[in-house]
């Protein structure tokens, strides 16, 4: 147990610390030296029996991102095993016995506990609680659905607003099964989310590139979500949108304009040739003081995806579940193909999918009709087909 000397400091994480540097984005908080995959990272092995104390506490940071804590105490684990991978096992061990452990940064209370059990030997009991809470899912007809999908056409990463670098998102979802993932960071009107430029975007299609050489045959797409501008025209140069995998487009301003209205700005997106999903329809927030639902005629709007081969995104962020149910009942009975996508933002949250599989098995959704149950050529082919 910890000696009884420790200091009881609380870890407090900094905020994010997003820099660019020729471009690109580096996301210091939870990109490692070394790779992480689902949580945990490769590296030194510390602990009896095989307990591995720097990927234990990866893995309870990502499990705390899954579960929706919020982000400063995922943050808080992902740190403290930096840290004590940066120190190694010796020194962690000597701080231990000094009772010194608490005064090293980035070590607090809980996350020194979970060190200690793992250095013991043990299981640590917070990993133990969180992997539990999974495992009660396990063979639910959610899961089930879930188990079907191929991959995530709806992430971000450090280059806009998410938490991660590219390589870290990839990892996970190799690690959890997925055979290719869409990278979509945010268009450049969305300054808020540091929207990517045409520059910028080229230069994160070079990183992938440079990715998918070395994590074959796992294949990160190429990606964005694009903003439906009012007139419903799409916020990037179309030669590059023509360049990338997979167009999320989405509504994320004026989101309470007249319903006729946003149903033209919408059907014009639909009519895009380079739009492939349409993300969070409603735009709707089911959380703390939320946000209504923008008005719009569905059935046109869904009658013309149907008719274009577009899918209608389930967003299965927590905050959005969007659309609504009758709303996805309504776009099954139009014939509409869908995509089940997590919106992440860091890697926990790419395990979110099966919130999005449990409302479309309420809704008696087939899986054949969703495009990221298909094998990535199938879901290429299909992106391809609408005349990029």
């Amino acid at each position: 147990m910890l000696a009884p000397s420790l200091c009881p400091k609380c870890a407090t994480p900094a905020q994010p610390n997003i820099a660019e540097r020729d471009g690109a984005p580096r996301a210091t908080l939870v990109r490692s030296t070394a790779p992480l995959v689902y949580g945990r990272a490769a590296g030194p092995t510390f602990g009896r029996n095989n307990v591995d104390a720097v990927a234990a506490l990866h893995r309870i940071g990502y499990l705390l991102e899954r579960e929706r804590a919020p982000l400063y105490r995922s943050r808080a684990f992902r740190r403290a095993a930096e840290r004590v991978r940066a120190l190694g096992e010796s020194e962690v061990r000597r701080r231990i016995a000094e009772g010194t452990l608490l005064d090293t940064p980035d070590i607090g209370p809980t996350t020194a506990q979970a060190l200690v059990e793992a250095l013991d030997g043990n299981t640590p009991s917070y990993l133990v609680k969180l992997e539990s809470i999974a495992a009660a899912r396990a063979d639910s007809p959610a899961d089930q659905m879930r188990r079907l999908l191929r991959g995530d056409c709806h992430a971000h990463t450090g280059w806009s607003d998410g938490k991660s670098a590219v390589e870290v998102m990839a990892d996970a979802a190799r690690a959890i099964g997925h055979a290719y993932l869409a990278i979509t960071d945010h268009s450049p009107r969305l300054a808020i989310a540091r929207g990517l430029s045409a520059d910028r975007l080229l230069r994160q299609i070079d990183e992938i590139g440079e990715l998918n050489h070395r994590m074959a045959p796992f294949r990160i797409l190429t990606g964005i979500e694009v903003d439906i501008l009012e007139d419903g025209s799409l916020d990037q140069d179309p030669a590059l949108l023509a360049r990338l995998d997979m167009v999320v487009a989405s509504v994320h301003s004026k989101l309470r304009m007249a319903g006729d209205l946003m149903t033209s700005r919408m059907l014009r997106a639909i009519e895009n040739p380079h739009m492939d999903v349409l993300g969070h329809v409603t735009g709707r927030i089911v959380v703390g003081r939320g946000r209504p639902e923008s008005a719009f005629d569905a059935e046109r709007v869904f009658g013309a995806c149907a008719a274009a081969g577009k899918a209608i995104e389930i967003n299965a962020r927590p905050e959005r579940l969007d659309p609504p149910r009758r709303l996805m009942r309504l776009a099954r009975e139009l014939g509409c193909l869908f995509c089940v996508n997590t919106d992440a933002h860091s890697p926990g949250q790419l395990e979110w999918l099966e919130n999005g599989c449990e409302r479309a098995v309420d809704c008696g959704i087939d899986g054949a009709r969703i495009v990221n149950g298909w094998e990535r050529d199938e879901l290429l082919a299909w992106t391809a087909g609408h005349a990029r």
